[in-house]
């Protein structure tokens, strides 16, 4: 008589067989790296800001007049094969002040922007995380610093204490920080009641640790969309101070600063002595949001 054999199933019919593997916290990164790279958007909007990054760096030494040279026998010319610019009051040449300009609007914009983030973020962690009395009380006072014109209360601040480098990113940012606090804190209210974070507080974890270790890579992807958000603003405020003489000093090359200098020429038809310069904060501005719509874009998916 023959023997019966259960039949088997078709797990146990492949030994060598195994559940299918769930996919790596990583891959939706490279997933979301990979669209942002095939983005048209991204593409222009990092090759302006790259070309700006380009002669912030290397401009000084591939400008064929110098930029702060003066010579008033050939003051307010026009473009041409010499000076492709133009010159402006001074008979400085406006092509070597433009690129050798993009230096301290990409120092300090990016500088202002790294403070009002780090200092932003941490503010909000904490008054997400520990609510209560805390956002009660902190909260509101961000929400009254934000109902001010930030501008007027930059202006003030360099007022007070002076016009530099230095002043002007530590005004521009703390300005910023209430209101990367403000994204941060709406973000850690979505994750603080999470399973993950009940699981440390039970493992004994301390709030920094937590804070900071777990809570705050899951909300990265808002702090990056903010950060880049805030620097096309850091960009203009810059230029902005500049142009009312509270930001970067003369004779620096700086774009704000050659938009204060020479806009009251334009009634006398020399535009170029103010077109070129506007063009360039405009073209960097447009470069950095254009990034930032994409980033945003991919990280949504």
């Amino acid at each position: 008589m023959s023997s019966i054999v259960p039949p088997t199933s078709p797990a146990s019919s492949s030994p060598s067989a195994s559940p299918p593997s769930s996919p790596s916290p990583a891959e939706p990164r490279f997933e979301q790296l990979r669209v942002l790279l095939r983005s048209p958007t991204f593409v222009v909007g990092a090759l302006i800001v790259l070309w700006w990054i380009v002669c912030a760096i290397a401009g000084p030494w591939f400008v064929r007049l110098d930029p702060y040279a003066s010579d008033p026998l050939n003051s307010l010319t026009p473009p041409d094969a010499t000076h492709w610019f133009g010159t402006d009051q001074l008979g400085r040449d406006v092509f070597s002040r433009v690129i050798v300009g993009a230096r301290d609007i990409l120092t300090i914009a990016p500088l202002a922007t790294l403070l009002g983030t780090v200092a932003g973020t941490a503010l909000g962690l904490i008054v997400g995380y520990f609510e209560g009395w805390v956002d009660n009380v902190v909260g509101r006072a961000i929400d009254a610093v934000l109902a001010l014109p930030l501008v007027i209360v930059a202006l003030l601040a360099l007022a007070a204490v002076g016009a530099s480098n230095l002043t002007v990113i530590l005004v521009i940012g703390i300005t910023f920080t209430p209101i990367t606090a403000r994204t941060v804190r709406a973000a850690v209210f979505a994750e603080r009641h999470l399973d993950y974070v009940a699981a440390a507080q039970l493992r004994g974890e301390r709030a920094p640790y937590i804070m900071f270790a777990e809570i705050l890579p899951n909300v990265l992807p808002p702090i990056i969309v903010e950060a880049t958000v805030r620097l096309g603003y850091a960009i203009f405020a810059v230029a902005t101070l500049s142009f009312l003489g509270f930001g970067i000093q003369p004779p620096s090359a700086d774009w704000g600063l050659a938009l204060s200098e020479s806009y009251t020429l334009m009634a006398g038809g020399a535009w170029w002595t103010v077109v070129f310069a506007a063009g360039a904060i405009a073209s960097l501005v447009v470069g950095v949001n254009l990034i930032a719509d994409s980033v945003q874009g991919a990280l949504d998916r």
